[in-house]
């Protein structure tokens, strides 16, 4: 009898593991299907940066304040989430602390700092599709490094995606007053390149075995760190006293998507699909910066802007497709 009731005991044992690894296949399944809205998501999030750096601008704060209180901000949310979710996440080792200061440091506050000194020297539209460039320098870092395959579909997207940023950002229209310098060039160049170390360093902390949520939060932290003596307290304290309860919520929503969301949602991504395929789904932002001035400051698009948006669509919707099997294909397995 005890031998009858082990039998069929083992036998319900295997059967709900069976049916765990089953739910887990789906479950990984279905990420891996939404997975490539995560990048988009983070790149029209990011493409809002001006509608709060214009506000924050005119309540008096500087380029430096309006970064370092974005930041201040989301360690402070992100942290306290973490530690309400999950305080092991905060776990990491001694060794691979450089990772998070390399990704916050030169690759966050470099890339915010270059493309303030960008938009300085250069027109905004200007920068933003210097900063578009980003994707080219994943695809080459991410060929080298985790030998991802560069392929004529990724190659194709991206030229697509850059040519439709060009195409919207206004560069090309005629009287566009554009303004340009040689280190205003220089600097947005850097701050592509800047985004792509991010890029790269995230997928070594993942493949590491860290959370995107312990990355986020320690680059969020190193990038503090650098930023924070440059900050100017007395005016967000001027700022804040304008409208205590608007200023504050317009404040944390300026964290929550430019900061928060849109780096937790690429860093997500980074974890399921290949860097080079998600720094292109995220090149939107040029895009959404067009679509959001229309919105908000009824910046009327020209047909020329409207034939980048509907370029740069079509390339985010063909990468997002699924892999298939191509005679044109170009397999990069190391690039000397």
């Amino acid at each position: 009898m005890i031998k009858i009731e082990n039998y069929f005991t083992k036998i319900c044992q295997n059967r709900v593991s069976e049916l765990r690894k089953q739910l887990s296949k789906k479950g990984r399944f279905k990420m891996k299907k939404l997975i490539f809205i995560f990048p988009i998501l983070s790149g029209i999030m990011w493409g809002s940066t001006g509608i709060f750096v214009r506000g924050l601008s005119d309540l008096g704060l500087n380029n430096n304040t309006i970064i370092s209180s974005r930041i201040l901000l989301a360690v402070l949310i992100l942290g306290i989430g973490i530690l309400l979710y999950d305080k092991s996440l905060l776990k990491i080792k001694i060794k691979d602390l450089w990772m998070f200061i390399v990704g916050g440091v030169i690759g966050m506050f470099g890339m915010s700092f270059c493309y303030n000194e960008a938009i300085s020297e250069v027109t905004l539209s200007l920068a933003a599709v210097l900063l578009s460039t980003s994707p080219a320098f994943v695809l080459v870092f991410a060929a080298v490094i985790f030998k991802e395959k560069i392929t004529i579909k990724k190659i194709v997207c991206m030229v697509m995606a850059l040519t439709g940023c060009i195409f919207a950002s206004g560069v090309l229209e005629v009287g566009s007053g554009m303004k340009w310098s040689v280190y205003g060039i220089i600097t947005g160049f850097a701050c592509a390149i800047f985004y792509a170390t991010y890029s790269i360093i995230t997928k070594l902390a993942m493949e590491k075995g860290y959370d995107p949520l312990t990355i986020t939060i320690y680059s969020l932290l190193s990038m503090l760190v650098v930023i924070l003596p440059f900050t100017d307290w007395s005016a967000i304290s001027s700022a804040v006293a304008t409208a205590p309860v608007n200023v504050s919520i317009f404040m944390v929503a300026h964290s929550l998507a430019t900061a928060i969301l849109p780096y937790v949602f690429y860093t997500v991504s980074i974890k399921y699909i290949e860097a080079g395929k998600a720094s292109i789904l995220a090149s939107g932002e040029a895009i959404a910066a067009m679509i959001f001035g229309v919105l908000f400051y009824n910046e009327i698009p020209t047909a020329l802007s409207l034939t980048g948006l509907a370029l740069t669509f079509a390339a985010l919707t063909m990468l997002s497709l699924p892999e298939k099997q191509m005679s044109g294909n170009v397999n990069v397995e190391k690039v000397n």
